[in-house]
């Protein structure tokens, strides 16, 4: 398996060799408080540049964090120096752990060395790593996506899912899969996909904002129900931490993982969608 986490003391050595491109892949839900921005220019690693994943997505779609199209995300690649050979680090300080998010972005446009800082900022910074408020001066690279459309799935494609080997594992926090809490968009039904598996992101780290190794990811998934000799769909409210799901089985060297385009943002807008409410299993809502 291609190693997908490097370690605060492996970027350090990599910063001062200047063979790597950092990337700052920190998004917040709206209603945080918090602005990834704003966050980044007051203080990031020295040499990140900002990925700004709030935008990297479709614009012509209405649903949030839609996969941008290939060229959206060449050109938005390109701009912060990246080419089909770079090696590229991200890192985040969310409690999303959205670099998942950016790392998921560039696999499935063709990247082959990516990979994310383990601990994120946070860890960089309890071990007194230096920061910086300056901005690196702009790259252009000549990145060329190689789209790998397996690696997603669209609402049409899950529909047909229901009731096949695929098996859909759900990243939200408990309350809001099983329907007790109130989804944080305008309009949105609560509940999960009818058989889906909840495995909230939080249980994929340790205390410190490291990734649990192998055997205690694998420990989770089979916890939540997850036969890891089947499919998996990963989901979540819109697609941003379904990734750390996909990020999750690719540490245990599984390939067979696509992810919901849209998740719960698309499922739960569309009335004609069947849902569940309680723990998996529980009755349909209809």
């Amino acid at each position: 398996m291609d190693k997908l986490l490097i370690s605060t003391a492996e970027l350090a050595d990599s910063l001062e060799a200047g063979n790597v491109i950092l990337l700052d892949a920190s998004y917040h839900l709206s209603g945080t408080g918090r602005d990834a921005r704003a966050e980044y220019e007051a203080g990031h690693i020295p040499g990140a540049a900002f990925l700004d994943l709030g935008t990297l997505c479709d614009d012509a779609s209405a649903l949030d964090n839609t996969v941008p199209t290939a060229q959206q995300f060449e050109a938005r690649v390109r701009a912060l120096g990246v080419s089909n050979d770079s090696r590229v680090v991200l890192y985040d300080d969310s409690p999303l752990h959205s670099a998942a998010r950016g790392w998921f972005l560039f696999t499935l446009f063709g990247a082959t060395d990516v990979r994310i800082l383990d601990g994120g900022l946070a860890k960089w910074k309890a071990e007194s790593r230096p920061e910086t408020g300056d901005v690196p001066l702009p790259t252009t690279g000549d990145f060329i996506a190689a789209p790998n459309p397996g690696l997603l799935r669209d609402k049409s494609a899950v529909l047909a899912s229901l009731g096949s080997d695929e098996q859909v594992v759900d990243a939200r926090g408990a309350g809001r899969f099983s329907g007790t809490d109130p989804e944080p968009r305008p309009g949105m039904a609560s509940g999960h996909i009818p058989g889906a598996r909840n495995l909230p992101i939080g249980l994929l780290y340790e205390a410190d904002g490291t990734m649990k190794d192998a055997a205690g990811i694998e420990a989770e998934f089979i916890g939540a129900g997850v036969d890891l000799h089947r499919p998996v769909i990963t989901s979540c409210g819109s697609g941003v931490t379904a990734a750390v799901l996909s990020l999750g089985l690719a540490m245990l060297g599984k390939r067979d993982v696509s992810l919901y385009d849209g998740s719960w943002s698309d499922w739960g807008s569309d009335p004609d969608t069947p849902k569940q409410s309680g723990p998996a299993g529980a009755a349909s809502l209809g």
